[in-house]
């Protein structure tokens, strides 16, 4: 780079940044191992080419309670709950890296990319089969689950599903349904053209009924003490829909859904600068994902989209005026709350996508009166990256499988509970309290596993109870897939 083009405001920043670390990571093999985490994850009768093999099948009765088909999908975390919001947003999220950066994967990634995408999707449009007037947004009853401590193949506690019936609405979790599904169609669009048009009409008929029954799903009285306080979406469900229908404008350019989002905008309270982005609040990414339009397609009636994409872009630059994210002491992202790196993965992701936009068209983030060029992004992003990996306080890799030293005591039950190959018998719901209780390492390894991470001192114990610290969730590696992929393609970035 050629410092002489950027105002010395920003040479500063650019020499007086923090050091970076001198480890080298190995981002492909990282890569790997982030993709191969969700076979851990899988929940329905495995295929014969699991590698992960500790595992077996399991919830092979799921939706029998409503004489249907739900078998199959994610487990989002260490329990044995199929929570359908969070789902959708990992589908998303894999979608989104794929769309994005899979043209830098190696071909095999690619390849377990897609089949990844594709077991989320296979079982999200299960859960949209009866649709217009009923779509499931949770299987297992998860009070009963999370008093137990056993492997899904053990399961005995209610595999309960949970239905919503029009009228009564379910917007957030149909919107990020519908985002999964579009998103979903373009990934899969050159690969399986069949599948992703099946993909997109069910994102149209999932849309059509978040829209028409506008409400959040945990106000159906029926389902709500099921649903909260674990997913419930208290940011409002107005940002789904908006997120739905971005992702369905970017799958079919429908001029309709450009109108939309053009005009709810404001009416949906989504004209606040937003600096988070994750399950829960799709603001964030929103704005990245809109301001596309604006920067490669010229579409100046969403500047208002661009214009908090970076605001927020550039709250993430500690020298920029204005307001600022937190950061720990040694330079995570850190928000208020468990399980920081769900904002480091989603938010080094989001860094990657607008860089990636801007350099596409030869421009910079404007922050005030500074100049921030894609690479500072991109190496704000690294920083993230490289800290999961290992580069921390700690010297520990917070990645299940990666370098010599990472988490061994994960709070997740099929990692810590004896594999069905080692121990053929049941292991009942409070037999396996002595397994969780023990400060032995988990017998078997999660590979790939990014945990919840440590806290605002940088610090982390090992230690099996603390969720909030050692659970793995499915929402942290989808997006860490993506920027693994921009960081393996290239390695002496710096």
């Amino acid at each position: 780079m050629n410092l002489r083009l950027y105002p010395l405001s920003l040479v500063l920043i650019l020499l007086l940044r923090p050091t970076m670390s001198s480890n080298q990571h190995d981002y492909s093999d990282a890569l790997s191992k982030s993709i191969l985490f969700f076979e851990g994850q899988r929940s329905g009768y495995l295929p014969n080419d699991q590698r992960m093999t500790w595992r077996r099948n399991s919830g092979l009765s799921d939706g029998w309670t409503h004489n249907t088909d739900l078998t199959g999908g994610y487990y989002d975390a260490g329990d044995n709950v199929k929570f359908n919001f969070p789902m959708a947003f990992t589908t998303t999220m894999l979608a989104w890296s794929v769309i994005e950066f899979g043209e830098l994967m190696p071909p095999s990634e690619l390849r377990n990319s897609l089949v990844a995408l594709r077991w989320g999707s296979n079982y999200l449009l299960k859960s949209v089969s009866q649709l217009p007037n009923r779509i499931f947004v949770q299987v297992g009853d998860p009070i009963a689950d999370h008093n137990c401590w056993e492997r899904p193949e053990d399961m005995d506690t209610p595999r309960t599903a949970y239905a919503v019936n029009a009228p009564n609405p379910a917007s957030e979790v149909a919107g990020e349904i519908t985002a999964a599904f579009s998103a979903a169609s373009i990934a899969f669009r050159s690969s399986d053209p069949g599948y992703s048009q099946t993909l997109l009409q069910n994102a149209v008929k999932t849309f059509q009924f978040a829209d028409t029954y506008r409400g959040a799903y945990s106000s159906n009285e029926d389902i709500k003490n099921d649903v909260c306080p674990f997913y419930c979406d208290f940011n409002g469900f107005q940002d789904e829909l908006l997120w739905g229908a971005a992702w369905l404008r970017k799958a079919t350019g429908d001029e309709s859904y450009l109108n939309y989002i053009e005009s709810n905008r404001e009416p949906f309270g989504a004209s606040d600068n937003v600096d988070e982005f994750g399950w829960d609040n799709k603001v964030g990414g929103l704005n990245i994902l809109v301001s596309k339009e604006v920067i490669e397609g010229n579409m100046y009636n969403l500047e208002a989209y661009k214009a908090s994409a970076e605001s927020f872009m550039c709250s993430l630059v500690p020298e920029s005026p204005g307001t600022h994210v937190e950061y720990t002491p040694a330079g995570l992202l850190y928000k208020p709350g468990g399980s920081q790196l769900q904002h480091a993965t989603t938010i080094s992701f989001l860094l990657l996508v607008y860089a990636q936009y801007l350099s596409r068209s030869s421009l910079s983030l404007s922050c005030g009166t500074l100049t921030v060029p894609p690479d500072y992004l991109r190496r704000l992003a690294k920083k993230q990256v490289d800290y999961i990996l290992g580069d921390n306080p700690m010297g520990l890799s917070y990645m299940v499988g990666y370098g010599e030293r990472y988490p061994k005591r994960i709070h997740h039950r099929g990692s810590s509970l004896p594999s069905i190959v080692d121990h053929p018998g049941a292991i009942g719901c409070k037999d396996g309290s002595v397994y969780f209780n023990s400060t032995e390492p988990n017998p078997n390894v999660l590979i790939g596993a990014v945990v919840g991470g440590p806290g605002e001192d940088d610090k982390y114990d090992d230690d099996r109870s603390d969720f909030r610290m050692s659970e793995p969730t499915t929402y942290i590696n989808a997006p860490f897939v993506g920027v693994l992929a921009y960081f393996a393609a290239n390695p002496s970035f710096s």
